[in-house]
């Protein structure tokens, strides 16, 4: 099969392009690089043995999406192209909605202009909000603490729409819970152009001396050291998530929703400590005031993924962890420009 992947030179998209050559697919990717290097293209062909073919472009171009839908005969999309930072979707919600949800109603109308109807969508645990109770499964309410958040769930609710209006349409949502390591050959990983709003980068580059220290948001939740808790699952089992996706649900019609999360929780200070460890580097924290937008505790119950696509996370902390400083510890300075 011959695969979109929009967003393929980012963090999830190029480990899940690796993770599909060696399945047997042929992943085309789509990407603007407004939040990765081209020359991560070079690191797929080293690690997979094959250079996919890349095309420069914006999914928000319905032009550009219909020439590679009808020269490259797709056959369906992956779409992670889209941003992701909660702190700067406070400071820049309309940035987030014209990328996310505006960039998938393009790519979505751009597939029913040339009749590809199987997509694989890049949700968020952040559609379920704050939750009443963890661990969360896919029938809980949803609803959203911030712009990031609230894109993805109307992206959701628009593409639940769209399913129902067009019933022979596969479409699954993929409620990611938080991505970490990185490939095991230290080639490939998490690099964030300019300063890291996620956890573990932040973390790898304390460690590795770009960063003075970290900052905790907040140490007063009511969790087991007050830190903030989250689901962490390795970057390879996410993408092997989508693989498994396309697998057994690519030619079934139908509105399909998943948890990919491994169904423990780890707090940030854990965390810290679990990096110290497989790093043998000292990471300096301070606590800071609690960032808006942020909940106490999430984490999945991603029992039905099992169940329906023969799916599970099987790395480790100790993997996700040790993965991670290989990465950093390689490529002290992230890709090449």
């Amino acid at each position: 099969m011959r695969i979109l992947v929009t967003g393929g030179l980012g963090y999830i998209g190029s480990h899940t392009c690796i993770q599909m050559i060696e399945a047997g697919y042929h992943p085309i990717i789509l990407d603007n690089l407004c939040n990765s290097k081209s020359s991560v293209l070079d690191r797929i062909k080293e690690v997979s043995g094959h250079r996919p073919l890349f095309i420069e472009g914006d999914v928000r171009d319905k032009r550009v999406l219909v020439d590679i839908f009808q020269q490259q005969n797709i056959d369906a999309v992956i779409h992670f192209a889209g941003l992701k930072a909660v702190g700067e979707s406070v400071e820049l919600p309309l940035r987030y909605y014209d990328n996310n949800v505006n960039g998938t109603l393009v790519l979505v109308s751009a597939m029913q202009e040339v009749g590809v109807k199987t997509l694989v969508f890049s949700s968020s645990a952040t559609v379920y909000g704050d939750p009443a109770s963890v661990p969360i499964t896919e029938d809980f309410p949803t609803s959203a603490t911030n712009p990031y958040g609230r894109s993805k769930l109307m992206v959701e609710e628009c593409l639940t729409d769209f399913q129902k209006a067009n019933p022979e349409w596969s479409i699954t949502l993929l409620r990611y819970f938080n991505p970490v390591g990185s490939h095991p050959s230290g080639r490939l990983g998490e690099d964030p152009l300019g300063i890291p709003n996620n956890l573990m980068p932040f973390v790898s580059q304390v460690a590795i001396g770009r960063r003075e220290f970290l900052s905790v948001f907040g140490d007063d939740y009511e969790t087991k050291d007050g830190t903030g808790v989250r689901d962490y699952i390795h970057v390879l089992d996410l993408s092997d998530g989508h693989i498994a996706a396309l697998k057994h649900l690519g030619k079934k019609s139908g509105l399909h929703t998943y948890n990919l999360g491994t169904g423990n929780g780890y707090s940030v200070l854990e965390m810290v400590n679990a990096f110290e460890q497989a790093s043998g580097r000292e990471v300096p924290y301070k606590i800071v005031e609690r960032r808006s937008g942020d909940i106490a505790e999430c984490w999945a119950d991603p029992s039905k993924a099992e169940k329906d696509l023969d799916w599970k996370a099987t790395r480790n902390l100790q993997s996700m962890t040790a993965d991670s400083w290989r990465w950093q510890s390689n490529n002290p300075d992230g890709y090449p420009d």
